[in-house]
């Protein structure tokens, strides 16, 4: 995916990642430590089977600040407003902060859903982007969190005292780039408002 470098002046976009019941319980607390009023447009990937009905807008919209949408194809990202996609149709970026839903039916990027979201946002929010991984196993989320740092945005893992949480944030740790920040929930809810101030005020 090549780099939009208009896009460079859009909004700022974080980008999170989990799996398992363990990151769907990171997902809620994260969301539900970030301001109704956050100056960002908020993506959300969690593992899922394709084949299945999922609740996941619904259960995330009980503890968000944010109101909590799926978005159609091509459709504008506000600003403001927390993002998911269906099972089968996973949520990435596009040119201009455009929806693209990447079609993935019979679980063909299950375990991949994550780096599918981060590299689209590396690629097209580049300097404006932020990348999450909370809890979750195996290592998705490695190599996109590593294209955004190399596009020139901010990454983030979840953990403890300077450590990764095993699982997916500390197989991001051990990836290629460094990892900007390493810190509990709260932390982290509190250096995205920070870096989204930051970003605004080199963006002005």
């Amino acid at each position: 995916m090549q780099p939009n470098r208009a896009d460079e002046f859009g909004p700022c976009f974080v980008a999170i990642g989990a799996s398992g019941a363990e990151g769907l319980r990171d997902l809620g607390d994260l969301l539900g430590a970030l301001p109704a009023n956050l100056a960002a447009v908020v993506l959300v990937v969690l593992h899922r089977p394709s084949d299945r009905i999922s609740y996941l807008r619904e259960v995330l919209a009980r503890r968000s600040m944010l109101p909590v949408m799926i978005p159609d194809e091509d459709e504008e990202f506000q600003v403001g407003v927390c993002y998911v996609g269906e099972p089968a149709a996973h949520l990435s970026l596009a040119a201009r902060s455009r929806v693209h839903l990447i079609e993935g039916p019979q679980d063909l990027y299950r375990n991949r859903t994550v780096d599918l979201l981060f590299t689209s946002v590396a690629a097209h929010a580049r300097r404006h982007a932020i990348g999450v991984v909370l809890r979750g196993e195996l290592s998705d989320g490695s190599r996109g969190l590593e294209a955004i740092h190399f596009a020139g945005g901010v990454t983030m893992v979840l953990g403890t005292h300077g450590a990764a949480a095993r699982g997916m944030p500390l197989n991001a740790t051990e990836y290629d780039g460094p990892v900007d920040f390493i810190g509990s929930i709260s932390d982290i809810a509190a250096e995205i408002v920070r870096r989204i101030a930051v970003m605004a005020v080199k963006a002005a």
